[in-house]
């Protein structure tokens, strides 16, 4: 059987080495590349998964979010010598139209003048590059909040696993409001989405996320039932309703169903929590 071969792109971070570890895992020949590699001279890169970007600091780092988000990737799709591309970005895309049904093919909206929105903006330019130079063979995977459990480094989710799981305390303050909604997706299930958007995607743009927002509340009271410590918001603002991300595009494409985050949750708390 022909080995298939995949070149990661920040394969240091969160979602590059979760990936590599899958694909070598099912015999894939991987290559992480520095960061400052010459890709003129990398030859033939197979399936590429461009998993570089920065999230947390991109305010404070603007240059280099767009050195990772566009110029890094602009040098990448002039070489050409790929089978494919998945270009990694984020349904916070949809954050400015809050209450809406975000599919892939909905216009985007922007306000250059809001810093917020250099995230945005350079990871819709990614987007754009791609789906303009990358002849067919570059895809877009717009993912949600990805989280996978209470050993991440990041997160508000993994964070408040962990502190329940390492602390067991009885109550827990957190500092949030019990209105505040995202849409989680489990790191499995984006690594599947990824792997056969670049095997087996047909369109440009995929949604990969759990398709529905869950709200503190909700969340909170999961967490409470599974671990029995009470959780304290200690805010009480409401903000409008995010985007509800669409996901009937993977499902339809690749029978693609992700977990459920509060069946999630409920498992890794029984397993890791001590009565």
């Amino acid at each position: 059987m022909h080995q298939l071969k995949a070149t990661i792109i920040g394969g240091q971070g969160f979602i590059g080495r979760h990936l590599t570890a899958r694909l070598l895992a099912a015999n894939w020949n991987c290559h992480v590349p520095d960061r400052h590699a010459d890709y003129e001279k990398q030859g033939e890169m197979g399936h590429v998964f461009y998993c570089a970007g920065l999230t947390a600091d991109y305010l404070r780092r603007p240059f280099d979010t767009i050195e990772a988000h566009v110029s890094l990737l602009s040098r990448i799709l002039r070489t050409g010598r790929f089978e494919s591309l998945v270009y990694l970005s984020s349904t916070r895309l949809y954050d400015s139209q809050p209450g809406i049904l975000g599919s892939e093919e909905m216009p985007l909206v922007f306000t250059p003048t809001n810093p917020r929105h250099l995230y945005d903006l350079s990871k819709a330019l990614g987007e754009s590059l791609c789906l303009t130079t990358g002849k067919g063979r570059a895809r877009i995977a717009r993912l949600s909040c990805v989280y996978n459990n209470h050993t991440d480094d990041d997160g508000f989710l993994p964070g408040l696993l962990r502190q329940i799981i390492k602390d067991q305390p009885s109550y827990l303050e957190v500092d949030s409001s019990p209105a505040f909604a995202r849409d989680y997706i489990h790191l499995d299930d984006v690594l599947d989405a990824l792997v056969l958007i670049a095997t087996r995607g047909k369109e440009g743009v995929y949604n990969v996320a759990g398709g529905e927002n869950i709200d503190n509340e909700t969340l909170f009271a999961t967490i409470s039932l599974a671990s029995g410590c009470r959780i304290i918001p200690l805010r009480n603002d409401v903000s409008p309703s995010p985007a509800r991300i669409s996901i009937e595009k993977m499902q339809r494409e690749f029978n693609w169903h992700p977990l459920s985050v509060l069946n999630k949750i409920t498992s890794i708390i029984e397993e890791n929590h001590q009565c």
